[in-house]
């Protein structure tokens, strides 16, 4: 089992990435002191498989948990849904010395996490995610919310879980297109701080679709170390944390115009990434050679590179983005790249050069 701390000061814990850890969520969670009711939130595709194993194992450590089960799927990130868990965990008691266990992918480590950063001015959190995505990205960190209508998480929290424990065993079951999504993620953590990092997921990207183990756990613990490095100097996102957006904000828009049901998350930002390295390639001179491996990469990954959107759509995707949570004084912000492995935040972007971009001109046009 791999280990990855992340260094905040009295709100520091550690990442534990390795097989078999859904049964031990209750030795880790006893290792917190934490109080014996508690509760695990899991979605209708997760639960199914792991809930009884996570529920089992917190029972034979002492615990009280009971299971609530939200609709697998975007579109339950919603206030609705945090209601519904609210009352059932006043159901159960529930008290300030009390816990709430994220059992799933992206979406239920972020609903729970905003649950039990709101319920009772907040209780204990440990994070279980079960997808590639969850497990090198939104598991860690400490950004938990909700959607609006309006936007991809407008309400939500920093709020830092007490340990993650990324079960290498779930990816086993995950299928192939959910597996592809969290890639998305892994190759950003190249793009924007490793190149190193980045050259070898073009080397071993066979070995990873293979899901080959080893890989695997060398590969996520990478990603889990630059991600704390980043939130450990910067928490809540007051500079250098805002280049983990990479690609975010035109694929949070996307999401959005399409009612969160077409993309997943890791496509609808693999499609933003490849269209920030074109747009770097326009503003912070960004090689075009390296677009093309960035665009590569993904494609080789089998995600989406492109949409093809007419002008309405690219209205209603420019109106999107400008809900962003990244605007400031009415101007959008990007994260743009200088080379692989080296980006700059807040960096303003002409109106013009970015319709051009997300109108499918090349990255060299108008140079």
């Amino acid at each position: 089992m791999r280990t990855v701390n992340v260094p905040l000061g009295p709100r520091s814990y550690s990442i534990r990435i390795g097989p078999g850890l859904c049964s031990r969520v209750g030795q880790e969670c006893a290792r917190l002191g934490l109080g014996r009711r508690c509760a695990v939130i899991s979605d209708s595709n997760v639960a199914p498989r792991y809930a009884g194993v996570v529920e089992g194992s917190l029972r034979a450590a002492g615990f009280e948990p009971c299971v609530m089960t939200i609709p697998a799927g975007e579109p339950s990130k919603r206030l609705r849904h945090v209601e519904a868990c609210y009352d059932r965990l006043a159901a159960h008691r529930l008290e300030r010395k009390s816990f709430v266990a994220a059992l799933g992918g992206g979406v239920v480590g972020d609903l729970a996490g905003f649950v039990a950063a709101t319920y009772l001015r907040g209780v204990a959190l440990v994070q279980v995610p079960t997808t590639l995505l969850a497990q090198v990205d939104s598991s860690v960190g400490g950004k938990v919310g909700v959607n609006l209508a309006a936007g991809k998480n407008l309400v939500g929290a920093f709020y830092q879980p007490g340990v993650v424990l990324c079960d290498l065993d779930t990816l086993g079951t995950l299928p192939d297109r959910e597996y592809r999504a969290g890639l998305a993620e892994v190759i950003k953590y190249g793009i924007i701080y490793d190149a190193a990092l980045f050259r070898r997921l073009e080397r071993d990207l066979d070995r990873l679709l293979d899901r080959d183990p080893d890989t695997l756990a060398q590969v996520i613990a990478r990603c889990c170390q630059i991600k704390a490095e980043v939130v450990g100097q910067d928490e809540t996102e007051g500079g250098l944390r805002a280049i983990l957006n990479f690609g975010h904000t035109i694929g949070h828009g996307l999401e959005a115009i399409s009612r969160y049901g077409k993309y997943l998350h890791g496509e609808a930002i693999a499609m933003g990434q490849v269209a920030a390295a074109r747009l770097s390639a326009r503003l912070t001179g960004l090689p075009v050679r390296e677009v093309e491996r960035i665009r590569a990469l993904f494609e080789r990954a089998g995600l989406p590179t492109a949409v093809r959107l007419d002008r309405r759509q690219r209205e209603r995707l420019l109106g999107a983005m400008r809900l962003d949570k990244k605007v400031s004084a009415g101007e959008l912000k990007f994260v743009l790249a200088e080379r692989v492995g080296r980006v700059r935040w807040g960096q303003a972007v002409p109106q013009l050069e970015l319709e051009r971009v997300l109108a499918g001109g090349s990255p060299a046009e108008g140079d």
